[in-house]
């Protein structure tokens, strides 16, 4: 029988979900000799570096999937927020401002980027990308809490008594 890239991927995101990295990261890297141009592979090939613990290579891969698909927002969101763990927030801030612009209505990327930009002190521009993250999705706990905070930055008192009053109605997500 003969690999294919697919069965490669579907093999190594089983082996990732069961945390055999290692092996993940071979059947991956085999995928990608047989179709190196699939922005999927590499993105997949990011995460479970990224899952591994690798950030260094984890950048490398998703900037190598970028290549490919640059409009991609799990790609664009994926990197933003392991330039931002690594202590790049300005290049996360960047990438992600990039994820909104081209995915404009997908709150998940607002509130991560509102989290960068909150890390940078920039509270106004973080109000503003949590609004519309919580404006697209009005029940997303955790850009309701992050909007809290943030008002709270800001002395909006107000504001952050609202998103209080939200949150107490809402289920924090299980991680």
């Amino acid at each position: 029988m003969t690999e294919s890239s697919e069965s490669l991927n579907t093999r190594a995101i089983e082996l990732a979900s069961d945390g055999y990295y290692p092996e993940a990261l071979a059947c991956l890297k085999r995928a990608i000799a047989i179709d190196r141009n699939n922005y999927f592979l590499w993105y997949n090939l990011g995460i479970t570096y990224r899952d591994s613990g690798d950030l260094e290579n984890a950048c490398s891969a998703l900037e190598t999937a970028l290549t490919y698909n640059a409009e991609d927002g799990d790609i664009l969101d994926s990197l933003g927020m392991i330039y931002f763990s690594i202590g790049e927030s300005e290049s996360a801030c960047a990438i992600l401002t990039q994820a909104v612009e081209t995915n404009p209505k997908n709150p998940k990327l607002w509130n991560d980027l509102g989290v960068v930009q909150f890390s940078l002190g920039w509270y106004d521009v973080a109000a503003e990308s949590f609004e519309e993250a919580v404006g697209q999705f009005p029940h997303y706990y955790d850009a309701l809490f992050n909007l809290r905070d943030t008002y709270r930055e800001l002395g909006n008192n107000t504001g952050a008594e609202i998103c209080a009053e939200k949150l107490k109605h809402i289920t924090p997500p299980q991680n």
